[in-house]
């Protein structure tokens, strides 16, 4: 996954460019770079690894040395950016969040014309780097930018910094979000809507799916006008977005609230007490509490000042590591106690095995689970934040295999999908046993999407039901 942040000002712009990317920090924990304009020294670029120190203690020195009054940043779990590029377009620089399905496919094409590429550990492309090479493939750039959002398979939304203005682009069906904010000479472009707010920027707009805008110091200008058909991530309301952000004018947090509550209204075990995997497992937990009148409960707290998000890290081992040694149990609060846990989703199943483990150590009498959202069945196409994790490693997938025997086809997997069929149940009790929970219930799509409540036809939901 990833996240940026770019700002346009009549004043120098790098400490709001230093806060505003630092903003971002939840969404990745492996690079991150900056890039600035200024008409005096031109371009300058920074980017450092971030996996064992946060991003302010990295930039701490660029903080202070950089300057200029147009800037772009990134933080990612990937590729290395921004990147500067030098092409026939001038010189600019380019930060992206999205996934390139299709990549060898345009990477042989460009080749051909007599582009090269620098491959990364493990023979991959930088994807950003490609992305400025499609670009390149037009005349200007805003026919390239277009260009790359009809040629890739995926989704791609881009920040790009010219000494003419920084340009904001949503990926087409805009599976992620890119708001802009305005303050006296300044306007920036964020992933995230309340990176801003505490800089003093105040909401200008949201980019509909497509478009494409430039920001100068003097406004900002639509030079690509958005589309209707929209496929925003729904997983971003569940788990990856910050509890203070909102996509659509729908609150992270109130949607959790809601989710929990729609949680509570279809279950009938009473237990103690209702807690949330932190972080993004408390929400939903308050939301069923207030609902279900069952009493709120920390009976574990993460362990936050050094540690960083167990999800992220790119080696499955270390995710494990890290879900263990951050999370800290308050024996007072579990022993002999019935424990209803919600999380915000179970993906291979590993973290959430463990924690039940330790809480039954502790003198948990029960750990009944609530996942937030539906069975994964699938690996995310659009989005980075499960490159990592191949269909066949879900729990879900590693349950039906057992039940039938075999990799099942997508009729049976349609089965599986359905929660009123004996196969989903089947599915819940093998996962449920699997794991060690007392019980098992997942959210149901249909009770999700109207928690959200956007028409369903404009978010993505292919994680859980495969569909496009």
């Amino acid at each position: 996954m990833g996240g940026f942040f770019g700002v346009v000002s009549k004043e120098d712009c790098v400490f709001d460019l230093f806060f505003g990317v630092d903003y971002h920090s939840h969404l990745g924990t492996r690079r991150a770079g900056l890039a600035v304009y200024s008409e005096e020294e031109g371009f300058d670029k920074a980017i450092h690894n971030i996996e064992n120190a946060p991003f302010r203690t990295k930039f701490t020195k660029e903080s202070n040395d950089m300057h200029g009054t147009m800037g772009i940043g990134c933080i990612s779990d990937f590729e290395a950016q921004p990147i500067l590029v030098r092409s026939h377009h001038g010189t600019f620089a380019i930060a992206t969040v999205g996934k390139i399905n299709n990549s060898d496919e345009i990477v042989e094409k460009i080749i051909r014309q007599g582009t090269h590429f620098f491959e990364m550990h493990g023979g991959e492309i930088n994807q950003t780097e490609l992305v400025a090479a499609i670009i390149n493939q037009k005349e200007n750039l805003i026919d390239g930018i277009t260009y790359a959002q009809e040629i890739i398979d995926g989704s791609m939304s881009m920040l790009l910094l010219t000494p003419k203005g920084v340009y904001a682009a949503r990926d087409r069906l805009g599976r992620t979000p890119v708001v802009l904010g305005q303050k006296k000479e300044s306007y920036c472009a964020a992933f995230e809507s309340f990176a801003f707010l505490n800089l003093g920027y105040q909401p200008l707009k949201e980019l509909a799916p497509g478009e494409v805008a430039v920001m100068t110091a003097d406004g900002v200008k639509t030079l690509v006008p958005g589309g209707d058909k929209m496929k925003i991530c729904t997983f971003l309301w569940i788990y990856y977005g910050y509890p203070s952000s909102s996509y659509e004018g729908v609150s992270v947090e109130e949607l959790r609230y809601r989710c929990g509550a729609a949680l509570a209204r279809r279950d009938t075990v009473k237990p103690d007490v209702a807690a949330g995997v932190p972080d993004s497992g408390v929400a939903h937990a308050i939301g069923y509490s207030n609902e279900s009148g069952v009493p709120y409960s920390r009976p574990f707290v993460k362990y936050t000042p050094t540690w960083p998000r167990s999800f992220m890290p790119t080696h499955q081992s270390k995710r494990e590591l890290i879900a263990r040694m951050k999370l800290l149990p308050i024996k007072s609060l579990i022993e002999g106690k019935s424990l209803l846990m919600i999380d915000d989703s179970i993906v291979r199943g590993t973290q959430l095995r463990d924690t039940t483990a330790y809480l039954f150590a502790s003198g948990a009498r029960e750990v009944h689970v609530r996942p937030a959202c539906p069975p994964i069945f699938y690996g995310c196409r659009y989005l980075n934040f499960s490159r990592s994790t191949s269909e066949m490693e879900l729990i879900t997938r590693r349950v039906i295999r057992e039940l039938e025997g075999c990799d099942p086809d997508e009729a049976t997997l349609e089965e599986y999908k359905n929660p009123d069929s004996e196969k989903y149940a089947a599915m819940i009790e093998g996962i449920r046993k699997e794991q060690g929970f007392t019980s098992l219930r997942y959210q149901r799509l249909d009770d999700m999407l109207a928690c959200v409540g956007l028409a369903p036809e404009k978010l993505c939901t292919y994680c859980w039901n495969g569909e496009e």
